[in-house]
């Protein structure tokens, strides 16, 4: 069987006010260009098909369209929910998409065999897929975990390896001879990180080592990270990484695509998915912005966008001003400005600067902005790791709370 791994859609993402729908849609349509050349008969989605859990109605208007986009292809889909994505509306449709033979498994069930897909059919099938969506806290820890926060990192990455180890056993005992796959949505320790990724698992701190995944699986086909890469593990682990650029810091990734031919071995091939938009991102003094800006040649098939960064030695009322008249007076056609700031050697922005016109809030996460404050406070030591602690704790519970 042909399958192709691809995961963080994250449709209806927003970079700086400015919407991907354009770059999603030229994606799926590469997508299924790819699925006919390349012969696919599964594709599998790791997580974090939405970039909010209460899409629009345009992004879950181009959800729909990519399924069925795909489904036309003849081509079986099997999409797991991310820690993004809202369970119970990725579940919703459920027996609608089933209908379908469309699989989406949005949170983790009840009982670990709802997870488990085999195919092309249950009683003859080539491979078999366990599709652990993300695991959420109340998924992996129970009351008796302990207290402190050293038991709560060792509870929860025992509790991911006992899932998948269950659905490992699952696939053994009841398809003993076939070959599995495992799915999942997490983070791996060790791996390379993106500004666009939102931290999980109390602020990544319960990195979960991938030497812990069940050897009787194949492939493990991960999403969350969004630069594409291979994890060490006793398997081949890879996270197909996004599709799209989400963030400026991913502006030189190369993405793409995986396919496995369970035929031959299970050791991916990767194929490139070509840059529909340029990101591109200025950085230095305001003589070397304008000098930049003069030098712009447009590629690819979507609107450039930049971001600005000013870099000066002595804080100067006067170039910020210099920077605004620049940046409103810019016209370029195929470019767009969509964020810039500046920072200055010799004195720091003041706390009321911080959420000015310089810098929005909206531009600042929300551990930045939390630790801004923090350090404007006389906390002990350990009084600002417990605090830090607690905030990612709360984050990751006001994220995930379906």
């Amino acid at each position: 069987m042909r399958i192709l791994h691809t995961a963080d859609w994250h449709i209806g993402k927003r970079l700086h006010k400015h919407y991907l729908y354009q770059d999603f849609d030229l994606f799926i349509g590469w997508l299924c260009d790819i699925i006919l050349e390349e012969k696919i008969e599964l594709v599998l989605v790791s997580g974090d098909v939405f970039d909010l859990a209460n899409p629009s109605a345009e992004a879950r208007k181009q959800y729909y369209q990519a399924l069925l986009a795909i489904k036309n292809l003849n081509c079986k889909l099997i999409i797991t929910g991310g820690n993004h994505d809202s369970p119970s509306m990725l579940d919703a449709p459920k027996e609608l998409l089933n209908a379908l033979d469309l699989n989406v498994i949005g949170g983790l069930p009840e009982k670990i065999e709802d997870c488990i897909i085999a195919l092309p059919q249950s009683k003859n099938p080539e491979i078999v897929i366990a599709a652990l969506p993300y695991l959420r806290d109340a998924d992996i820890r129970q009351a008796s975990d302990g207290n402190t926060y050293e038991d709560r990192l060792k509870a929860m990455r025992t509790g991911i390896q006992l899932k998948f180890d269950a659905a490992a056993n699952w696939c053994e005992k009841n398809y003993n001879g076939i070959p599995a796959i495992a799915m999942g949505h997490l983070y791996a320790a060790g791996v390379s990180t993106s500004e666009s990724e939102r931290d999980i698992q109390i602020g990544n701190q319960a990195a979960f080592k991938a030497e812990q995944f069940n050897g009787y699986f194949k492939y493990i086909a991960l999403g969350h990270i969004h630069q594409p890469q291979q994890v060490k593990a006793k398997v081949p682990t890879y996270y197909s990484g996004s599709p799209i650029q989400l963030s400026f810091s991913e502006r030189k990734d190369e993405k793409r695509v995986l396919i496995i031919d369970t035929e031959k071995d299970f050791t991916p091939k990767s194929i490139t998915i070509p840059k529909f938009r340029n990101l591109k991102k200025i950085t230095g003094t305001l003589e070397h912005i304008k000098n930049k800006l003069t030098k712009l040649t447009w590629q690819g098939t979507l609107t450039t966008l930049i971001e600005i960064e000013l870099h000066e030695e002595n804080y100067s009322l006067k170039k910020l001003a210099e920077l605004d008249t620049l940046i409103s007076d810019f016209s370029l056609p195929n470019f767009e400005i969509i964020k810039h700031r500046a920072q200055f050697s010799n004195q720091q922005l003041q706390t009321g600067d911080v959420f000015s016109g310089k810098q929005k809030l909206e531009d600042l996460k929300p551990k930045e902005v939390f630790e801004s404050l923090l350090n404007q406070e006389s906390y002990l030591p350990e009084e600002q790791i417990e605090l830090r602690q607690t905030f990612d704790e709360l984050y990751e519970l006001l994220h995930t709370t379906d």
